[in-house]
């Protein structure tokens, strides 16, 4: 027996020498993917099945293919050449070099990145007559982008996969864009596997060569591909049918982003006669997060199921942490105390993560590492303050504070463009110059003096009144709704509201939580000043630092201790889940609850609230019913709002003099928010029948401000808040 496959344990041995024939390897988390995948493509090579330009092995990242590649040659003892290795991008644009006249391309085409892509888009649609201020050019290049990850070209989309963007004309500029691409000998990201699938579909002789050429295919993170990326593997596979995808249905977290977890799930009807092999021994955490996890994601239908066990030889471990806590900034402190206590006990920082479901929660983390001299860094993203979202809000209220901070004004001048371009700014900095004046008090000046064409004028005139109305709604009723007053009316709100990109949601949460932020301060200038400081601490990432993070950044990574914050009904799962029918988006929320738990090594705590803020009131919250699908014996509750609930209850949050009730009122709360169930007019009583969509029937037991104590037929006693029952 070679020493390369003594290493393997007996599955994932079997995943290895099973050559022949298609092949689906379920790698639950922690249990050595990467291995598997590696040593199966050594041992095609060494057992001589095939030449190393025989095997076509895929990737996400480069980052996954290098290490794929150094780890071959290792090995092998040699480094290996003319590998077919790399990301699905970077093996199609290689194909389609080969053939780039076939799809209508010169060899030498560029690829776009998305500036270019919008800049193409604009031209096209500007010729076509289309308002770009009423049909935004990125709204429409992510739709042409979802066809593509589809495998649509214009011809294939059919009018149920139409859209009704600009009077449903969304196909017919889809086809002038793909023309003009073809004009100027460009491809943008999604035409690489777009044109390669159409290659492959409408060449026969060329697929036949590619049969031909690829004896072997592996493909890494199989849950991940999109459905253009599936039907390119397909076409491949269909000669020698000796396809190996290796991944976890449990962990398909992406499907915003164009991922369908149904590609793994139908792997066997798609591959008759496949092989199935389980790969359940997790070599990363204790028996109590594996138990947890495994009872967790058991609750999801949508899976092909599989049971982590321990796979080393280490003690039992601790039971995983349930934290209940009174509000957002109690939860905060308790995870910064929880840090210090660890590392004065010797544990590394960067042993540690906090992982979060929406990236506006780690603003109050930010914050609390930041009070406690916790160095930390975020991970795959920007620092709450740093977010362009975030700095644009600043920027409009520094200069309605400060009418003479000239970087705060240039920056928000045109966002949301209102026809202040490059013309207009240089006017104003002319001006500006030329009176010796900030630039605000110059555009009043070339405004008197006529002095501008008449839509730039316009809109000038439009945004120096703003500036004046919103400095008067700052002195009359604070910063938090001077804040909601100057990003609704300027319609800087709505511009992210129009935005159709899968980052656009999070950017308007990350409003919500500056105004939460700003709520926290008596005067506008001390939130500033305290922004500034917080901007000045060290930004190195280097060193010893807590890693902050969103759960879909984490996927991948491992730590000794993870810290799962906000684990409440809305939040995680959010609402959007919540409300879908069916249970689809659900079992995808649960998929990341899994992912999060099956980070750490040996310490998992999360943690839920009662309340949390909401600009400069609050609302009750209702922990996550996650937490209600764990199983009891491997779970240690603790925190305040399990000891002092009721006493809590009885002494609601009590507001600053700062924030009268006004500021609780319909215009800040209705802002941003998407339309949600209204609370009960008439109170459920104790003894009445209830029914509750997941739930079913069941009678209240006890009630307590709007929350209700219910013991239901089927699923046991629950705690629920009063708007999402209704009355038997």
């Amino acid at each position: 027996m070679s020493d390369y496959l003594a290493r393997l344990n007996p599955e994932q041995r079997r995943a290895v020498e099973t050559l022949d024939g298609p092949l689906l390897v379920l790698a639950g988390a922690g249990t050595g993917k990467t291995r598997v995948l590696t040593t199966r493509f050594a041992h095609i090579l060494l057992s001589g099945r095939a030449a190393p330009s025989q095997v076509l092995a895929v990737t996400f990242t480069n980052k996954a293919a290098r290490e794929m590649r150094e780890r071959i040659a290792a090995m092998l003892g040699r480094p290996v050449e003319g590998l077919w290795l790399g990301t699905f991008h970077a093996l199609a644009a290689r194909m389609l070099r080969r053939h780039a006249a076939l799809v209508g391309l010169q060899p030498g085409f560029s690829i776009l990145d998305t500036d270019d892509q919008l800049r193409l888009l604009k031209q096209v649609m500007q010729q076509a007559g289309i308002d770009l201020h009423r049909f935004p050019p990125p709204v429409l290049l992510g739709q042409i982008q979802r066809w593509k990850d589809r495998g649509l070209t214009p011809a294939r989309v059919t009018p149920a996969e139409d859209t009704d963007f600009a009077a449903d004309r969304a196909r017919a500029l889809y086809a002038a864009y793909q023309e003009r691409l073809a004009a100027v000998n460009a491809a943008d990201f999604g035409d690489l596997l777009l044109h390669a699938t159409e290659l492959l579909r409408g060449q026969p002789d060329v697929l036949a060569l590619y049969h031909r050429a690829f004896r072997y295919i592996l493909v890494d993170e199989y849950q991940d591909t999109n459905l253009v990326q599936y039907l390119w593997l397909r076409l491949l596979a269909q000669e020698h049918r000796n396809i190996c995808c290796v991944g976890d249905d449990d962990q398909s977290i992406y499907s915003w982003r164009g991922a369908e977890v149904e590609n793994i799930l139908r792997f066997e009807q798609d591959f008759p006669g496949a092989h199935i092999i389980r790969l359940e021994a997790n070599y990363r955490s204790t028996a109590p997060i594996l138990s947890a996890a495994a009872a967790l994601i058991a609750h999801n239908v949508g899976r092909l199921g599989k049971t982590l066990r321990p796979g080393r030889n280490a003690p039992e471990g601790e039971k995983v942490a349930v934290v209940s806590l009174w509000d957002s900034e109690e939860e905060a402190r308790m995870v910064g105390l929880r840090i210090e206590a660890l590392r004065a006990e010797g544990h590394p920082l960067s042993e540690i993560a906090i992982l979060v479901r929406a990236g506006f929660q780690t603003r109050a983390f930010e914050e609390r590492l930041i009070a406690f001299g916790i160095p930390y860094r975020m991970v795959g993203g920007l620092r709450f303050y740093e977010r362009a979202e975030i700095r644009d809000a600043i920027a409009y209220l520094r200069a309605t504070l400060r009418p003479g901070d000239d970087l705060a004004f240039e920056r928000i001048l045109n966002v949301p463009k209102r026809g202040l371009g490059e013309v207009a700014l240089r006017r104003l900095h002319e001006k500006a110059r030329a009176d010796t004046l900030p630039l605000a008090a110059a555009a009043e000046r070339l405004l008197a003096e006529g002095a501008l064409p008449g839509r730039a004028r316009e809109a000038l005139a439009a945004l120096l009144a703003g500036f004046a109305r919103w400095r008067g709604t700052l002195a009359h009723d604070g910063p938090v709704v001077a804040l909601a007053a100057i990003l609704e009316e300027s319609g800087y709100v709505a511009m992210w509201q129009q935005d159709r990109s899968p980052e656009a949601p999070g950017r308007i949460e990350n409003l919500k939580e500056l105004a939460r932020a700003l709520a926290d301060f008596e005067t506008l200038e001390g939130f500033l000043d305290h922004v500034s400081l917080v901007m000045e601490k060290d930004e190195s990432a280097a060193g010893d630092r807590v890693s902050l993070m969103t759960l879909h950044a984490a996927k991948g990574l491992e730590f000794d201790t993870v810290f799962l914050p906000g684990w409440e009904d809305g939040l995680f799962p959010n609402q959007r889940a919540l409300e879908e029918s069916g249970a689809k988006a659900l079992e995808e929320e649960r998929r990341l609850a899994y992912v999060g738990l099956t980070r750490a090594r040996n310490r998992a705590v999360i943690s839920h609230v009662a309340n949390r803020r909401f600009y400069s009131g609050w609302q009750n919250a209702i922990q996550s019913r996650f937490i209600d699908e764990l199983p009891e014996e491997e779970i240690e509750r603790s925190g305040s709002a399990v000891f002092e609930r009721e006493k809590r209850l009885a002494a609601p949050p009590v507001f600053s003099a700062a924030f009268p009730p006004a500021l609780r009122g319909p215009r800040i709360r209705d802002l941003w928010e998407e339309p949600g169930r209204p609370v009960r007019a008439a109170p459920i009583g104790v003894g009445q029948r209830v029914f509750h969509q997941k739930f079913g029937y069941g009678v209240v037991t006890a009630s307590a401000d709007d929350r209700l104590d219910i013991e239901f037929d089927k699923a046991g006693a629950k705690r629920v808040l009063d708007r999402f029952v209704d009355p038997a």
